[in-house]
């Protein structure tokens, strides 16, 4: 598989895991599908198990506040969101979690 930016992957997720505490964070789309180009992206689904902030307003916190040297898009969901939407047949959430890679944690 190629992955490129993977150490800067890595490293990014391990600051957003210290900082944030997500229950996981799943690398998916082609960086995870092993087809990303040098103008591919980043797509990190991050599932946080509070509620403090809505899903839009923490990715916007976790995408403003860590450094990085890659595009990137993030998703978050809260936990119990994450699993209705996976149990009552969202498509687009199965596929990202059928292709993705789980980088920390499970959901």
């Amino acid at each position: 598989m190629t992955m490129i930016y993977s150490q800067a992957i890595d490293d990014y997720v391990r600051r957003l895991v210290e900082r944030f505490r997500p229950r996981a964070v799943m690398l998916f789309g082609s960086q995870a599908k092993g087809i990303a180009t040098g103008e591919s992206d980043v797509d990190l689904l991050v599932i946080m198990d509070h509620d403090k902030q809505r899903n839009v307003e923490q990715e916007i916190e976790i995408d403003c506040s860590l450094e990085r040297s890659f595009p990137l898009d993030i998703l978050v969901h809260r936990t119990e969101e994450f699993k209705q939407r996976l149990q009552s047949g969202d498509m687009a959430l199965k596929t990202m979690v059928e292709n993705g890679i789980f980088l920390y944690g499970q959901p």
